[in-house]
């Protein structure tokens, strides 16, 4: 397995060696000494799956009294990911990464705590899995609109399948920064 970080401090890209043959294939998709020494949590408080049709947008989502890093995989189908990076006093505060995430390549991505998560589906259907260090609280859910511009997500041009509750979450410059992470 290829782990490497990306240009948002403490986001990794995690490709596995794939073995393949004539009944199919293998991969380590969790590896502790692996990710232990690029400093990747190994203790998972919850694991969690959803499935969504095409067209389907969820997020972005975040926790602030329980926050959640999360390791995502996509176990079918194909989608697009985005982490924004809420952490006030970070050199890439209110900025995006995104990443394709599919059933072919099988990579899958660690997002620590400080970021807003979400997906698009690009596939008919997705399967996406995803194990967090903190366990899901209702009551310390927030959001971000995904339609914020600022954020750079490149889905201006769709019209995603989207709950209500997503649809009226606030853009970024809306939040005040004091109820937000701090980097350290």
């Amino acid at each position: 397995m290829r782990i490497k970080k990306t240009e948002f401090d403490g986001v990794f890209l995690i490709t596995p060696n794939i073995i393949k043959d004539k009944r199919g294939y293998f991969f380590e998709s969790f590896r502790n000494d692996s990710f232990s020494q690029s400093s990747i949590p190994t203790k998972f408080a919850q694991e969690n799956q959803s499935f969504s049709k095409k067209g389907t947008l969820r997020g972005l989502h975040y926790q602030l009294n329980h926050p959640q890093g999360k390791l995502i995989s996509v176990n079918k189908g194909c989608v697009l990911d985005f982490a924004v990076d809420i952490r006030v006093g970070s050199s890439t505060f209110g900025k995006s990464l995104s990443f394709v995430l599919d059933d072919l390549k099988h990579e899958s991505l660690y997002i620590p705590e400080g970021f807003a998560h979400g997906f698009y589906v690009q596939s008919d259907e997705a399967v996406f899995n995803y194990k967090c260090t903190e366990s899901y609280y209702p009551k310390d859910e927030y959001g971000i609109n995904w339609k914020d511009s600022d954020l750079n997500l490149n889905l201006v041009d769709i019209q995603p399948i989207v709950s209500e509750r997503d649809r009226l979450l606030p853009k970024l410059k809306d939040i005040d920064r004091s109820l937000l992470p701090t980097f350290n």
